[in-house]
Parts: structure tokens; C-alpha cells; sequence
């Protein structure tokens, strides 16, 4: 195994065009230019936004602390059919990467070429099934040559841009294949070798740059296996080899809804908390998935994947900040940054705090300077815990992290940012029906197709992955008289309609939770002693997108009998069946302008029961500001959106999750996608909906109403200075809050006020045993009638000391005249000691002199 050597740990080259830098690692780091460094990630995927969002995602990644962005590579979005390549709108990699290195970002590039990433097929191509003798992902040799050549394929275009970081481009790392080892043993035998040629391929391509594997533990040398997971601190066993470092490339920041799902929430905290662990544990490298979800434009999702992805990461589907997320990792990711030095050249020891679930982590240079982590692992309890000479209270799953090794810089549980909420800014409605067309798709009977089979054909092969839908169609002479009839449909696609006699009879669908299909049971009528047409309508809401053998997956009906008076079946499974692939609507364009004409519209009379309708009208784009546009559904039920001939995406607002409600009802419009005027809208309505209550909606960013409770208290530890890119320490201020309320709106109320030792929390204070009786009056005269006030926490700010020895804080609740947006300006001027702050109901973590402002 010569080519381990060839770069075990360094791996360079020459440059073309820029100056180069040399990517190399050890056991510790990623060294660049010969300096280790702790890298903070974040996953952008290019195909799920758009090239004009491109440049503002990149930006507030940068703004929070990123310093790498890491993004798939699309298979099936560049390569199509085989050898015909894409990389035009938003499949422009290169244009992306560029940007990226435009603002002075790296570039993990994850190739693959498989992917999962819930995007359709996993990322491969849907024609490669058609290739004879093919395995997908094991030592196949039809897979390994389509997969080498497109992997190649991707690399010499980086190559040809000079995008790699030997060339003076900004790609660090690449990564080959993807989670290989949750199916490796499915393949026996022919797993092990296809990693090991997987990884010898990459290598050979001679990048300049280190690959990883990630999930997967025997990732052979030089390549890095890395972690994918929310709790890599916990769960990862560590790099293979002493000389690869700790990288986790999927730090999930939530996790990807599906039609009928709940949206999965994980809070700053947590994934600080996580982010911290690993970092005590010697990792160096931490990627957040995603970063920035963004949209499954068309049909990209994988099966039953919501349009919206991770809406619930630091930037929301529309690129907004999501606070406090965002504003949290940001102030993490500044703290380690101000360490990194420490951490990356200090010898690490680790030590009990007197439980198997509390440990101190502890960074010390040959200087004796030191860094503790002092780490709570307990999901449930709060603890108090000892170290060195001093006394720490650590919440449950929470790490607090000691420069010096005694003053408190970050604690993940004391959230800072204060929280923004996403509202509805304007809003148009589409209710005008004069404004609307419609046009009822055409039901196919069996004599109008061309495709026809003695058996049931396997849906995905049958539509090539050009359509969801694939109609089954059969005509037959009933020869039972009288009686009731029931039509019985085993189906493993996603979802089933029927029709018999172009009569609709009904529908069922299947759910992500449930891999066992769907089954359609209804009574139908019939002509007796006559023909009868039954069409069934399969359709498909996504490819499926993980799993071994992906290749041999099926979907579709199943099995079709009917059932007359509960007793006598005719059973249809190996009957002359008709096929059509697609809706007439789809294979016609009509979404398109050039495509509208070849169908006859009509105008929407009133609100219709009927399956797939088409609807559309036109609109103009909403001109205010420049807030993210989104196409409110609430009302429809299931189908597909397009905007000026752009697809937005499937929606499917009628399936409720267990709440009662449904996974999505806002489509995101991007701005590129729309014209000043004329912008024309069609849906298709797959199942039933009412287009009339649709809205043009925009969405936008604002602060809890101005009811502010602050409150300030001798607890805490140490400096930060949040104003700046470098963190620094500060001295020689008093603890203070300061409250502002935007857009000229006054404080108006004091609803309370108490210097002392006041209780109970926001909107609910009271009184304690020690109470200064000027307390009103100080905050009363600092606030009333401003839009900002400054109330100090100090002893003779307040006049005689209420209670001498005693340790007080100040609780204040105030009240605006009008409602709107408030930001607070938090500060701690104690010079030496940290604080406690309550804000807002929300307690912050104030250094000793901090100014903080709120988002």
C-alpha cells in the first residue's frame, strides 16, 4: 500500500494563477500554511437557494463565525443523462465556490457522488438504473467506472477553475461517498474493497488537498474518517489513526421535516453544548447541517421530504437569522477563537468533578497558561460542582468554559441573543375568482394509452424519474349482476387515486413512518354485463434516498382485485394493463408560457371537488422592501407550484401532523424568480383546495412588543467585547441594563421596580424581604418618557443601602406606549466581578464589563 505513504500527512502541490496553500494535518488539527486551526463550518447547499441569495448566505455565515462552507455536490442535478452536464442557474458550482472564496472563506466540497442529503435518489442519477449488472455503492464495476467518471468529472472542473487550495483556491477538503458504513454489511463481501477503491479513486486524483469519509471508521489512510451525528462528543470513538484529527461534518442544527412530521427543534444551547464537548475533546473542526437549509425547488426532495429544509437553522429557509441560534454560536465561536491557541497547542488532561456525568477538561500550555471546560452531562439535573478553588453551578447538558482556568467566558446555557420572531409583513390576496383559470387534467382510459403490459409495472421504472405520476389503466366486462362492488388497491408508492367509469372514487396515501405502502379499499359502481374502465392514479412524493440496493427498490401498485358482496374477488395483478406516464398538463408545459396555449382553459366558475385541477392566474410582485416573498397555501391540498414556468416546489398542505395541522402552508418565491409585473402563478391541485384563499404573503423579522423585564444580580464571570471580529478583555464598567425601544416609541409604565432582594419572574415580581423604597422612583425617573434608559445596578444609585451584606439585584418591568420592536442593550461596568441578567424573562450571561447589544 505504497499510496498511503505517497501522503500520509502532507499533501501539496504546485499553484495555477494564485498563491497556494499547503493542506496538511496531524493528529490534532488541519494545518494551513503551517498553522493549526480550530474551523467552524457551516453547510450551504447551492441547488436549495439561488444564485442572487448566494452572496448575503455567505456573508452572515461569515458574520457568525464561520470559517468554512461546506456543500454537496449534486449528481443527478450536473449529470442528467450520461455525459450531458448542467451547471447553469443555481447548479453553477463553480460560480458558488467563488463567491465563497470572494469573501475570504474555505470550501469543504462533500463529491460523493452519493449523497442521501433528503434529495431525490440520493443524489444519483435515476439512468444509472437502466446500466445492466449494476450495484449501486459496492465493488461493482459498471457503479465504479460511472462513478469514478463523474467524481473526476468534478474534479479536473476544479482543477480547471483553480479552486483548490494548492492552486491558491479556497477547497480545504473533499469528502468520497457518504455514510457508508450504516450499509457496508448489507454488501458482504463486496463492501470492504469498494472503500478501499473509493478512497484509493479520490486520493489518486491528487487534489492537494486531504479527503474525508465520514461514518465511516476504517476510512483507509491517508483518508480522515469523520463524524456525522448531533452528539459527536459523545458518540464518535475518534480519528482511526493518532495522525488524523477530530473533524465532525454533520453537526445537525435540527433535522429535515417530512409531509405530516412535526418540525424537530434543537436549541442553541444544546448544540453549543455539543459543540463545546467535542471541542474538549480535542476536535478542531465542526461543520453545522445546514448552516442554511433553503428549498427542495421541483422535485428534489427525497420520498415524502417537506419543500422547506432545516427552516430551523441559524439562517431560516429564506436566509433570514434565526436568533437566538445564530447570535449564540456566534459569541461560542468568538470564545474559542480568543482560546484557540491554547487548545490547539496545550496539553489536554481530563478529570471526574465527582460524577461519571461531570468532568473538567483542561487545556495548559508549557507557559502555564490554561483553559478549563467544566462539563455537565446530565440531561435532567442542575448541579454544583467544585474545581481548582472555586464553586460552579452547571445546568443540565451545559459546559462552561474558564480562561485561566478560573474566570467564566461562555456558558452554553446562558443564552445572550435575544430571540426574533417571523411574522407576516404584507400581504395580497389572490380571492378575486375573475382573476383565476382552471383546467380539469384529462383521465386516461386503457384504449388511450400506448404503453401496455400483462402485469403491474414497477412505478420508478417505469416513469424514469421524469414524472410523480404514472397512471395504471384496465378495462373489463362485469359480468356479475347486482350486489355491491368494493375496489381493493395494495399499492407501495405514496399516494393512490381511482377512478372507475372517469368517476372519482377516492384516495389514500402512505406516510414516511410507514415503509409498508398504502392500501385503497372503496365501494365503486358498475355497469353490469357491460365494459367498465378503472384508472389508477400511482404518484410518487419523492425517490427514496438511503439504504443498500437502492437499484432494486420498488414502488407502485402492487396488487388489484375487486370484492363483490364480500365474497366472490376478481383479482386484476396479471391483466392487460394500460400506462401513461405523467399528467397531459405536465407533458404539455402548461405551466410555461409557451406551454399554456396547448390546453383550453376555462374561467373559474366556483370552488371544485375535482382532482388534479389546474389552476393560474397572474399577479404582481410586492414592492415595499425586499422581505422574502412566500405563497401562502393554508387552503389548498396537495400538487406542485411554478412562478413565471419555475417550479417552487410540491406542496401538500392537507396531510396534518399529529397536532392536527399541516408540516407546511408557506412557499418560498424567491426575488429572482419574479417580475415587477405579470408574474403568473399555476398550481396544480392533485387532490382538492380552494385557490381563493391563497395570498401573496411577504415575512419579516421583529422583536417581541416593548414590554421589557430586566434584571441584574451580582452573579457571574468574565469579558467578552462582542463589538468587533476579535474578542477582548474588558475592565472598569458597572452592571447596568439598558433598554431601547426602536421606531419613537416612549416607556410609558412602570409596572414594577425593586432594588434588593426582589422574586418571582417576569410580569409576575414581587417584593421581597430586603426592598430599596426608591426603586420606583429611580427607574420611573430614568426611563419614563424615553425610548431609552439606563437603570445601574448600584448601591447608592438607589440611596441608603436597603440591606447591607446582603447580595441584591434590581428587577424592573416596564411597559411602551405602543407595541412594536424593542431591542435591549445589556451591560455589566463591574470592572471585577460578572453578572446575572433577567431579561425578558430570558437570563443572560454578562462578564465583568460587557456591553451586549440584542439583535
Amino acid at each position: 500500500m505504497l499510496w498511503f505513504w505517497w501522503c500520509c500527512l502532507v499533501v501539496t502541490s504546485g499553484f495555477i494563477g494564485g498563491y497556494s496553500s499547503d493542506v496538511t494535518y496531524d493528529g490534532r488539527s488541519l494545518i494551513i500554511d503551517g498553522q493549526r486551526k480550530i474551523l467552524f463550518s457551516g453547510s450551504i447547499h447551492y441547488p436549495r437557494s439561488t444564485p442572487q441569495m448566494w452572496p448575503s448566505l455567505i456573508s452572515k455565515a461569515k458574520e457568525g463565525g464561520l470559517d468554512v462552507i461546506q456543500t454537496y455536490v449534486f449528481w443527478n442535478l450536473h449529470e442528467p443523462q450520461p455525459g450531458k452536464y448542467d451547471f447553469q442557474g443555481r447548479n453553477d458550482l463553480v460560480r458558488f465556490i467563488k463567491e465563497i472564496q470572494a469573501q475570504g472563506l474555505y470550501v469543504c466540497l462533500r463529491i460523493g457522488p452519493f449523497i442521501e442529503a433528503e434529495w431525490t435518489y440520493g443524489g444519483l442519477p435515476f439512468w444509472l438504473h437502466d446500466v445492466p449488472g449494476i450495484v449501486y455503492r459496492s465493488d461493482n464495476e459498471p457503479f465504479k467506472n460511472y462513478m469514478q467518471n463523474f467524481t473526476t468529472k468534478i474534479v479536473n472542473l476544479m482543477k480547471a477553475e483553480g479552486l483548490y487550495a494548492s492552486q491558491g483556491g479556497p477547497i480545504i477538503l473533499s469528502q468520497i461517498e457518504n455514510e457508508y458504513k450504516n450499509v457496508e454489511q448489507a454488501f458482504h463481501e463486496k463492501g470492504p474493497p469498494y472503500v478501499i477503491w473509493a478512497a484509493k479513486m479520490a486520493v489518486d486524483l491528487q487534489t492537494g488537498s486531504p479527503w474525508v469519509m465520514c461514518k465511516q471508521d476504517d476510512a483507509p489512510d491517508p483518508v480522515i474518517n469523520a463524524c456525522n451525528g448531533r452528539n459527536c462528543g459523545e458518540t464518535f470513538a475518534g480519528p482511526n489513526s493518532p495522525n488524523k484529527p477530530g473533524i465532525w461534518t454533520e453537526n445537525w442544527t435540527s433535522f429535515f421535516q417530512v409531509f405530516g412530521g412535526k418540525a424537530n427543534i434543537r436549541s442553541a444551547q444544546d448544540i453549543a453544548f455539543a459543540v463545546a464537548l467535542f471541542l474538549a475533546k480535542s476536535g478542531s473542526y465542526i461543520n453545522y447541517y445546514m448552516y442554511h437549509g433553503g428549498t427542495n425547488f421541483g422535485r428534489t426532495g427525497a420520498a415524502y421530504v417537506t419543500t422547506s429544509y432545516y427552516d430551523q437553522a441559524p439562517l431560516d429557509e429564506y436566509g433570514l437569522i434565526r436568533q437566538p441560534k445564530w447570535g449564540h454560536l456566534k459569541e461560542l465561536h468568538s470564545v474559542i477563537k480568543q482560546i484557540s491557541e491554547t487548545l490547539l497547542s496545550g496539553t489536554r488532561t481530563n478529570s471526574s468533578l465527582g460524577s461519571d456525568l461531570q468532568d473538567a477538561y483542561v487545556f495548559k500550555k508549557n507557559s502555564g497558561e490554561g483553559v478549563a471546560f467544566l462539563s455537565n452531562r446530565d440531561p435532567k439535573n442542575h448541579v454544583k460542582v467544585q474545581y481548582q478553588d472555586s464553586f460552579y453551578d452547571l445546568p443540565p447538558r451545559t459546559i462552561v468554559i474558564l480562561q485561566d482556568c478560573r474566570n467564566v467566558i461562555f456558558n452554553t446555557s446562558k443564552v445572550s441573543a435575544q430571540g426574533l420572531t417571523r411574522s407576516i409583513g404584507s400581504s395580497q390576496k389572490f380571492n378575486s375568482a375573475e382573476r383565476w383559470q382552471q383546467y380539469q387534467d384529462v383521465v386516461p382510459n386503457y384504449e388511450d394509452t400506448s404503453i401496455r403490459a400483462n402485469m403491474l409495472l414497477e412505478h420508478m421504472n417505469a416513469t424514469k424519474d421524469v414524472s410523480d405520476y404514472l397512471w395504471y389503466t384496465f378495462s373489463f366486462e362485469n359480468k356479475q349482476s347486482g350486489g355491491d362492488a368494493v375496489l381493493h388497491v395494495y399499492s407501495l408508492g405514496h399516494v393512490v387515486h381511482a377512478f372507475v367509469n372517469n368517476k372519482y372514487i377516492g384516495v389514500v396515501h402512505g406516510s414516511h413512518d410507514i415503509r409498508q405502502g398504502c392500501a385503497l379499499e372503496y365501494p365503486i359502481p358498475l355497469n353490469d354485463g357491460q365494459m367498465n374502465n378503472v384508472s389508477i392514479l400511482s404518484a410518487m412524493v419523492g425517490l427514496p434516498d438511503s439504504g443498500a440496493f437502492l437499484e432494486k427498490r420498488v414502488a407502485g401498485l402492487r396488487d388489484v382485485y375487486i370484492q363483490y358482496n364480500g365474497k366472490t374477488l376478481t383479482r386484476f395483478t396479471r391483466h392487460a394493463w394500460g400506462y401513461q406516464v405523467g399528467l397531459l398538463g405536465e407533458k404539455s408545459l402548461i405551466y410555461k408560457d409557451d406551454g399554456s396555449g396547448k390546453v383550453q382553459w376555462s374561467s373559474f366558475t366556483s370552488f371544485t371537488n375535482q382532482p388534479l385541477t389546474w389552476y393560474k392566474r397572474t399577479f404582481d410582485a410586492p414592492t415595499q422592501n425586499d422581505d422574502p416573498v412566500v405563497l401562502n397555501l393554508h387552503s389548498m391540498g396537495k400538487g406542485e407550484a411554478w412562478i413565471n414556468g419555475e417550479s417552487i416546489g410540491r406542496y401538500w398542505v392537507s396531510f396534518n401532523n399529529s397536532d392536527g395541522v399541516p408540516s407546511q402552508i408557506l412557499y418560498h418565491i424567491p426575488r429572482s424568480f419574479l417580475k415587477p409585473s405579470g408574474n403568473q402563478l399555476v398550481l396544480l391541485e392533485e387532490m382538492h383546495g380552494d385557490p381563493l384563499q391563497i395570498s401573496l404573503d411577504t415575512i419579516t423579522l421583529s422583536q417581541p412588543k416593548c414590554r421589557v423585564c430586566g434584571k441584574v444580580s451580582h452573579l457571574h464571570s468574565s469579558p467578552l467585547n462582542l463589538s468587533g471580529q476579535t474578542s477582548r478583555m474588558l475592565f472598569g464598567r458597572r452592571p447596568k441594563v439598558q433598554i431601547k425601544c426602536p421606531s419613537r416609541k416612549t416607556i410609558s409604565k412602570i409596572v414594577f421596580a425593586s432594588f434588593g432582594t426582589p422574586t418571582g419572574h417576569c410580569k409576575k415580581y414581587a417584593v421581597g424581604r430586603c426592598h430599596s423604597s426608591n426603586s420606583k422612583t429611580v427607574v420611573e425617573k430614568a426611563c419614563l418618557g424615553k425610548s431609552r434608559c439606563i437603570i445601574t445596578e448600584w448601591t447608592n444609585y438607589f440611596g441608603k443601602d436597603p440591606c447591607p451584606g446582603i447580595s441584591k439585584r434590581l428587577r424592573a418591568d416596564v411597559y411602551s406606549e405602543a407595541s412594536g420592536g424593542c431591542a435591549a442593550f445589556l451591560s455589566n461596568a463591574d470592572e471585577e466581578n460578572d453578572k446575572t441578567v433577567t431579561f425578558k424573562n430570558v437570563t443572560y450571561h454578562l462578564p465583568a464589563w460587557l456591553d451586549f447589544k440584542a439583535p
